[in-house]
This record gives structure tokens, C-alpha cells and sequence, in this order.
């Protein structure tokens, strides 16, 4: 349902608001607006009027924002710009719709890439741009229709789609345990450690399901991508915690070892995830199918 008349501004008056938070005069807002100031003025009057409530303190000439419309001016920003995102996707939305994807950029480069040219070879009229997020993020602030995204699936008002489950192993290079013998886990803790970023927590994890309780912080280096992790390792600066997928030829070529052992499920798995808002959105629909087909069953437990 729509809302209410009275809670749907005109443009005009929303744009008058906004421009007077981000440029602090009704000066500089009426330059950006090709409006005089009395104009703009007017404009949030009738603000004012259609809202019940005061969004303006005037001090003679001078126009500032109450601290409530200050709030309700970046509330507004953000629905402009998607208006203005939407108004762009649909002058060039080629036949057959746009998907605008975030992808990590390991999992996008190794599982996703590989798999896209099946994908354009069955909708070669869905075009699909794709960016790069590490962190979590909002997708009513960010112009993205769905995201590939690792965790627990917890983001709010999304659906998911599983694609992968993650599976770790500690690896380094040969020459980090030349003549050490590794067969208890807890020897790792003894060897510098190398962290990835965005699960902060992996090696505790990892020592848990091993048996091994760590009670201090574990020490090491932090890296934000598994490109630099990666390389780090291979280089001998530490021992790395690492998806199976993204080590297997390093370790086939025996660039890297896995010393401990196979590699077990680590806590989170890949998902397709996509603001409910945006459940019938075309393009989406023709990739969920699609990755449908690619994704790993969720029941792993062998027949």
C-alpha cells in the first residue's frame, strides 16, 4: 500500500530541504537550484505546512534545520539518490533487464567467473555490473539489486539463496615448519599467524573444533583480502587459515603445505542475498534460477 498523500512530498520541496543540510545557506541552495532564496523559502514552508511540524529556525534572513529535520534530510538524500540511480537504470536497461551485483572478490573471481559464461550463453539479454564489497553493507544506500555475500544469513529484509559452504585448512610454505614436526594442533600456536579480515574469529574457531582452547588473543598479522593472505603465506610470513578452493593448485604445486590435516566446515557459507523489495525484479529472478542450478546442496552428508 502507498502511503498517505501527506507523507509523499513533492520533489521540489525534498530537494529544497536536502540542498539546505548539505550547503548550510538558502543562499547557496537557491544557486544550486536555479530558485531565489524567497523561493526556496516558500518551498519549505509548504514543508513545513504538509508535515505538521517544524523543520525550519529562522534568525532574520538566515534558514537552518532543527535537529530532527537534519535527520529527516539524510533520510531524504538517500531516497533522492535512489530515485535518481532508478531513473539512470531504466534510460539504459537493455532488453532483457540489468542486474547490479556486489561480489567478495575471491569468491566472485574463483567460483562466480568461472560459472558467468554459462549464465550469458543462456540470457544474452541481461547485462550484469558488478562491484567489489568486503563489508556489509545497506542496500537502500548502495545501488545493488543483490549481493554474494559470506555469513550466517542475517542480513535484515533479505532473502538467500545457499551457494557454497566454506571448508578451511591451515596452510603455509614448506619452508616455515623445515624440520618441526606439526602433528598436534595446538602447535600452531606457536608460529606466527596470518588473519583474514572479515572473520576475525576463524582461527579460534578452528582451534575449538580441534580440541584446542585458546585463552589469550591470538597474535599475528591481519589482511583484508585472500589475494594478500595468500601471498603472504606463500612467502613464508606466517601460517594462513584458508578456504580449500582458493589453496588447491598452490598446494598440488607444492608452493603450500597443509601440515594439519584435512580441511573441515568452517562457521558461514556463500549466499546469494537480495533485498525482499527487489524479489521480482526480472534480471534477479533469471540469475537466482540460474545460480539454483550452480549452488551446493545444503546437505553435505554423504549417501
Amino acid at each position: 500500500m502507498i502511503a498517505p498523500r501527506r507523507l509523499l512530498p513533492s520533489i521540489a520541496s525534498l530537494r529544497a530541504l536536502e540542498a539546505l543540510d548539505r550547503l548550510g545557506s538558502a543562499s547557496a541552495a537557491a544557486g544550486e537550484l536555479s530558485l531565489t532564496q524567497s523561493a526556496v523559502s516558500r518551498q519549505l514552508q509548504a514543508l513545513e505546512r504538509q508535515l505538521g511540524a517544524a523543520l525550519i529556525m529562522r534568525d532574520g534572513k538566515s534558514l537552518t534545520l532543527t535537529p530532527a529535520a537534519r535527520d529527516y534530510a539524510a533520510e531524504v538524500r538517500e531516497a533522492l539518490n535512489r530515485i535518481a540511480q532508478a531513473a539512470v537504470r531504466l534510460q539504459v536497461n537493455p532488453p532483457g533487464g540489468t542486474l547490479n551485483l556486489a561480489i567478495l572478490p575471491a569468491f566472485g573471481m574463483r567460483w562466480l567467473m568461472p560459472r558467468l559464461p554459462d549464465f550469458a550463453k543462456r540470457n544474452p539479454d541481461v547485462t550484469i555490473n558488478m562491484a567489489t564489497r568486503l563489508e556489509r553493507f545497506n542496500f537502500y544506500a548502495e545501488p545493488f539489486d543483490a549481493a554474494l555475500h559470506f555469513g550466517e544469513g542475517d542480513w535484515p529484509d533479505t532473502d538467500r539463496l545457499l551457494l557454497k559452504t566454506e571448508r578451511v585448512l591451515p596452510v603455509c610454505a614448506p619452508s616455515l615448519v623445515q624440520g618441526r614436526a606439526l602433528g598436534d594442533p595446538a602447535a600452531v600456536l606457536d608460529l606466527p599467524l596470518l588473519h583474514i579480515q572479515t572473520r576475525p574469529q576463524a582461527w579460534r574457531d578452528w582451534l575449538g573444533q580441534a580440541g584446542v582452547q585458546a585463552k589469550d588473543a591470538l597474535p599475528g598479522t591481519m589482511y583484508d583480502q585472500f589475494a594478500t593472505i595468500t601471498q603472504a603465506a606463500l612467502h613464508g610470513l606466517g601460517m594462513a587459515l584458508m578456504p580449500d578452493y582458493l589453496v588447491e593448485q598452490d598446494l598440488a604445486a607444492g608452493r603450500l603445505i597443509a601440515p594439519l590435516g584435512p580441511a573441515i566446515e568452517a562457521r558461514g557459507a556463500y549466499h546469494l542475498v537480495w533485498p525482499r523489495s527487489r524479489n521480482r525484479h526480472a534480471a534477479l529472478e533469471k540469475f537466482r534460477a540460474w545460480l539454483a542450478d550452480q549452488a551446493e546442496p545444503e546437505d553435505r552428508i554423504p549417501r
